[in-house]
């Protein structure tokens, strides 16, 4: 379970920069892993403030992302995990702090980017998905084609 905000000011997203398995630097939303008994809106709020340095005013629930993926772990045994993410997505608006890099944690940068500039930039479909979750603001929290 993790907790993501999608933060939009004058026409430019808030994203953060984290490596990827092969250790390739990739755009990410703002956002990350609930800790034992902590409620999503607190998790969301940490996250932004441990990575960009602002403080979120929650705006809204957009919705939740839900996959399973299975892959194959490289060892001996060469076992199938199956993993499953549930990410609640929420909009949020700076409330204040000052941006700045996280350091010592799962991302290394933060910044932020013109909205039409984000499918060029190398990102993990979580970006794509929130974005559109904002956008289109499904009543359901989430898009027709991704129910299983």
């Amino acid at each position: 379970m993790a907790a993501y905000a999608v933060c939009v000011r004058d026409g430019q997203v808030l994203l953060a920069r984290s490596p990827a398995d092969d250790g390739t630097p990739e755009w990410v939303l703002p956002g990350g892993g609930m800790e034992h008994g902590e409620d999503p809106y607190d998790t969301v709020r940490r996250e932004l403030l441990e990575e960009t340095g602002y403080r979120i005013e929650v705006t809204g629930l957009l919705g939740i992302d839900s996959r399973r993926h299975r892959f194959v772990r490289e060892s001996l045994l060469a076992r199938v995990t199956d993993h499953h993410h549930v990410r609640i997505v929420y909009s949020g608006e700076i409330a204040g702090g000052e941006l700045r890099n996280e350091v010592n944690g799962s991302t290394d940068m933060a910044a932020w980017h013109d909205l039409d500039a984000v499918p060029d930039l190398r990102h993990i479909r979580l970006v794509d998905v929130a974005l559109r979750l904002w956008r289109e603001r499904p009543a359901a929290g989430r898009f027709a084609q991704e129910q299983s």
